[in-house]
């Protein structure tokens, strides 16, 4: 390991003022090691965007220096965008077995896997790099294999603790590293990163356990098929619903792509049991008796086209929810999705189906994977940092973080508050926050990236909300003269044979804005076009106060 003396510096790209696109990196000489690389889902307003990934402008510009990208657990914020990230920079990953299972899929989808160099680690594992040594201890999530992280640097030890609570009887049986947490934090630490998603949220988080028992008990009560919704990620929970369909004799079918790969990837890897001839294929669900069927199936997000959703409206081919059916939403809703699973709880008793959701404090079926207060305390008390920086939250969130830290002695100074692209320098044991780094979204649109800009996005929010006004003018090349009537179209704008008078009177101007650019002497299509925007996009608004998008097309001949 280098013994050379210059800063330390450490910067997120994505996960602050957030919950989603995850990305943050430690650099020290010449060593930069990007930890998660996730992706976060569009609002409403994104038009067309199907995923928001971070702008890695900085580490582009320094990709020289990557030794690697290191993975802490294998949800969609955390690796939702190494596909994207590697095909700009092809470094290699790290992760663990059922983690790695995850970005095979991914990057098999990318058609990349031959290219990626992927190293699998556990809670053993130790690496070194040019001037960093990495090692790791183990957490509870909601998914298994989850991994916290030190990064021993010639300035001192950094810790990212990676999404975590403390389950003490965890269903998987494989328990927080926290013998291990107390000799890092023992030796020192320097720097500690730490979620933040349950901060406002008091006590300690429930253990999964708690789901299993309510999950069984309503598996005894259902007289028909039982549905169950949950994230395909919590294979703990999967897991529960395969115990539950062992103990009351049901047969189990999964529906919705994400669950088919992700408990083929936890089968194969071993972190899933499933008793041979337990899974049925859809196709069957409707031939055996009700009372002998268990479904798991995605889209307890209220997803539009996942398959509680179709499952909801009767449009899931092979499959449907009858009368006196029992459905568990055993997750919670994200912030921003209630109204898409109020709408599909609403689906769902119109049917008849007796309808289980609501918070998992008061259903029994579902508990966070985040720690709440007691457990973000409990791990800034293990870990005693000298300095602190809150992540993976929104800015309330992070604020709450730095008051636990506070409780348990930390300097109210010595905790960061950061944005995306703050960079904390590290030298002689002072941090500072004092520059910053080019950080932000990227946008992508089908598998286009680079190619959705704020220009791209407003044109589509105009469309979507004022529509557009199409005009076609055929024209002399030689002449530079209309040789026609204008033909214009309205699409989503007003109703053509509603406003006759409306669209002669658009006709009318532009006709006259060919003219007046005509006695111009500015005959260039480009003035003939502009002309025609202004003209009648000053009319359009002041008739109907609308802003629609128009368009002119010419034809030469």
């Amino acid at each position: 390991m280098s013994t050379r003396k210059q800063p330390l510096s450490i910067f997120a790209l994505g996960g602050l003022h957030e919950v989603g696109k995850n990305m943050y990196a430690i650099e020290y000489g010449d060593d930069i090691i990007v930890i998660d690389c996730g992706n976060k889902f569009p609002d409403e307003s994104l038009l067309g965007i199907d995923l928001i990934i971070a702008d890695v402008t900085y580490l582009q510009e320094n990709k020289d220096k990557i030794s690697a990208l290191i993975v802490t657990h294998g949800h969609e914020d955390h690796i939702g965008g190494i596909p994207f990230f590697l095909k700009k920079m092809n470094v290699p990953v790290y992760a663990t077995r059922f983690t790695l299972g995850l970005i095979e899929l991914k990057l098999k989808e990318h058609r990349i896997l031959r290219e990626t160099e992927l190293v699998e680690i556990n809670s053993d594992s130790e690496l070194d790099f040019r001037d960093i040594r990495v090692n790791f201890f183990k957490v509870n999530h909601s998914i298994p294999d989850c991994l916290g992280i030190v990064f021993r640097t010639p300035e001192g030890n950094i810790v990212h603790t990676g999404d975590f609570k403390f389950d003490l009887t965890p269903a998987n049986n494989e328990h927080s590293d926290i013998h291990k947490m107390a000799e890092i934090g023992r030796q020192g630490v320097l720097l500690l990163l730490s979620e933040s998603t349950n901060a406002e949220r008091p006590g300690f988080t429930p253990s999964e356990r708690i789901v299993g028992e309510h999950v069984e008990e309503a598996f005894r009560k259902a007289e028909r098929k039982v549905i169950v919704s949950t994230f395909a990620s919590n294979v703990n929970r999967v897991q529960q619903v395969v115990e539950a369909c062992k103990k009351t004799g049901r047969k189990l079918a999964l529906l919705g792509r994400s669950m088919e790969n992700v408990v083929d990837v936890a089968m194969k890897r071993g972190y899933l049991d499933v008793p041979e001839g337990m899974l049925i294929d859809k196709e069957e669900i409707m031939d055996m008796d009700p009372a002998k069927v268990a479904i798991i199936c995605t889209g307890s997000q209220g997803e539009p086209l996942a398959a509680l959703s179709r499952l909801s409206t009767n449009n899931f081919r092979g499959a449907e929810i009858l009368p006196e059916d029992t459905v568990i939403l055993a997750a919670g809703p994200i912030p921003g999705n209630e109204t898409n699973v109020t709408t599909i709880v609403d689906n769902l008793y119109s049917i008849g189906a007796k309808v289980i959701y609501g918070s998992g404090s008061a259903t029994g079926m579902h508990v966070s994977g985040h720690g709440y207060q007691e457990d973000l305390k409990l791990m800034l008390t293990l870990m005693a940092p000298t300095y602190f920086i809150p992540i993976h939250g929104e800015l309330r969130m992070l604020h709450h973080h730095q008051m636990l830290a506070e409780s348990v002695g930390v300097a109210k100074e010595n905790t960061f508050i950061m944005n995306n692209g703050n960079v904390v320098d590290i030298e002689n044991g002072i941090a500072r926050q004092t520059r910053s780094v080019q950080a932000g979204n990227t946008y992508v649109d089908g598998i286009g990236i680079d190619d959705v800009g704020e220009v791209v996005l407003r044109d589509r929010k105009q469309l979507s909300e004022d529509g557009m006004l199409v005009t076609v003018l055929t024209m002399s090349r030689s002449e530079k003269k209309l040789i026609s009537e204008p033909d214009t179209i309205s699409r989503g704008f007003v109703y053509m044979r509603e406003s006759e008078e409306l669209m002669a009177e658009i006709n009318r101007l532009i006709k006259k804005a060919c003219h007046d650019v005509e006695k111009e002497n500015r005959n260039q299509w480009k003035a003939i076009k502009q002309n025609i925007r202004k003209s009648v996009g000053q009319y359009v608004f002041r008739e109907t106060k609308k802003k629609p998008m128009v368009l002119p097309i010419i034809i030469e001949v």
